[in-house]
């Protein structure tokens, strides 16, 4: 059976999403065709809106409908904490951990020179004239443990160096809860070098 060509383009825009294939944008494209209409033309609306109002936050990066996000608005954080990350996502996880009261600065990526991704790319000259405000005491660097994130925590904590600033690294290792036998070797080892003295 084929479908009218308004159909198909649905189901064709649909794939876009992560983690939806053409079967899961076809069962999706007739759930709203079929049985939810409302629903999607509501989602139509709202994603236009999106599109054309939510930008980027002149000094964190992370998406807002103004100039300033929320996150960097509020007074109640600590200023001279400044944690970076490479997404959007990173920053609700680290939030709702409740672990973090500072501000935040997204990379939107990690340096990757075969990408042709740079530090222009990931920010870097915002970031460098934050840290010149003087304000920030440390930076916290929570990138991936893949060797692009790795390279990425090292450039940034030059970046850091450079401006009298302390640079940190969050810890990496063994999930709470977690059975050795069954945690990796190169999460294992990040847990050995990481690891403290108990008081």
């Amino acid at each position: 059976m084929s479908f009218s060509p308004l159909t198909s383009r649905l189901i064709e825009a649909l794939t876009c999403l992560p983690g939806v294939g053409p079967k899961s944008a076809q069962r999706m494209a007739l759930h709203l065709l079929d049985r939810d209409r409302n629903g999607g033309e509501k989602l139509a609306q709202t994603l236009q809106l999106a599109m054309d109002n939510i930008g980027r936050c002149q000094r964190c990066r992370n998406f807002s409908e103004s100039e300033v996000c929320q996150t960097c608005t509020q007074t109640s954080r600590d200023a001279s904490l400044l944690c970076v990350v490479e997404t959007p996502a990173d920053v609700i996880a680290l939030d709702q951990s409740g672990g973090f009261r500072g501000y935040y600065f997204l990379l939107l990526g990690h340096l990757s020179p075969i990408d042709g991704i740079g530090p222009e790319e990931i920010g870097a000259p915002l970031l460098d004239q934050r840290l010149a405000e003087g304000e920030v005491k440390e930076m916290v660097i929570a990138t991936g443990t893949t060797v692009e994130g790795e390279a990425t925590a090292h450039y940034l904590s030059e970046m850091a160096r450079r401006h009298g600033v302390v640079a940190s690294r969050i810890a990496h290792g063994v999930p709470m809860g977690g059975d050795l036998e069954y945690v990796d070797s190169n999460t294992l080892s990040l847990a050995l070098k990481g690891r403290k003295r108990l008081e």
